[in-house]
């Protein structure tokens, strides 16, 4: 593979990923964490998409504001940190093939989750399934790029107004990305010392063009079409992890 075929992967894929998120509230992670896995492994993939995730949801939160609830991010947010901790030293005691197999598993059943949650997962209330629900989804996302299906989950049981969900899934986000970058950064489990320079500018371009194209077709499509989207696409993308982490650990 060329030089240069990294960065575009990576522009493309922020591209549809942040088009898809403004749209539908979840997509830059859900789509990048299992294609940048294949393309750059599961440590600095993830942390790639970790990285963009948290500057794409502080533009969308800030494209949203209005509708952020920031009392129930209050509830949520915070103990994000208490569940990206073991994930960071989990990542670093397991090898590339057995991350690879776990991150693809990860993704599989947090879409999953996201598919038949609501038909199964009760109604609830209280502090405690949200704390619960924080810090699941900061350990998803610091394993495999992925804290929207859980937290979508809760606040579909916790019926969460349909206009305040996409919102207040946004600052999730930026201190789920944040928090996930510096416990991996900080414990020796990841970095970004192998990946070329022109992975950032092309993330952040993908970034702003996926934005404004989100923006635009915003009224025009669907927020159900554009979310089932978003899994199928990562669905495949987890798949294909799962499957090339499992080849390895047969070789």
């Amino acid at each position: 593979m060329s030089v240069l075929a990294i960065p575009l992967v990576v522009l493309l894929t922020v591209i549809a990923g942040s088009c898809l998120q403004r749209v539908s509230g979840m997509g830059l992670g859900l789509i990048g964490g299992p294609i940048l896995t294949l393309f750059l492994g599961p440590v600095e993939g993830i942390m790639v998409i970790n990285v963009l995730a948290c500057l794409n949801a502080i533009l969308t939160t800030y494209s949203m504001r209005e509708n952020v609830d920031w009392g129930k991010w209050l509830r949520i947010g915070p103990f994000m940190v208490l569940g990206s901790i073991p994930a960071a030293l989990l990542i670093a005691r397991i090898d590339t093939a057995a991350l690879l197999v776990l991150v693809g598993a990860a993704l599989l059943i947090a879409l999953a989750v996201v598919v038949f949650g609501r038909k199964f997962v009760p109604e609830m209330s209280g502090t405690g399934p949200a704390i619960s629900a924080g810090i699941l989804g900061g350990f998803t996302n610091t394993l495999a790029g992925v804290a929207g299906p859980v937290i979508t989950v809760y606040a579909q049981a916790a019926r969460w107004p349909k206009e305040v969900l996409a919102p207040t899934l946004q600052p999730c986000f930026v201190i789920g990305g944040l928090s996930s970058v510096l416990t991996k950064y900080f414990l020796g489990s990841g970095g970004f010392d192998g990946l070329h320079w022109l992975v950032w500018p092309c993330g952040v371009i993908g970034m702003c063009v996926g934005i404004l194209l989100g923006k635009k077709i915003a009224g025009r499509v669907s927020r159900d079409k554009a979310h089932k989207l978003s899994l199928w696409l990562a669905s495949l993308g987890a798949l294909s992890a799962l499957l090339r982490g499992l080849f390895t650990l047969g070789a």
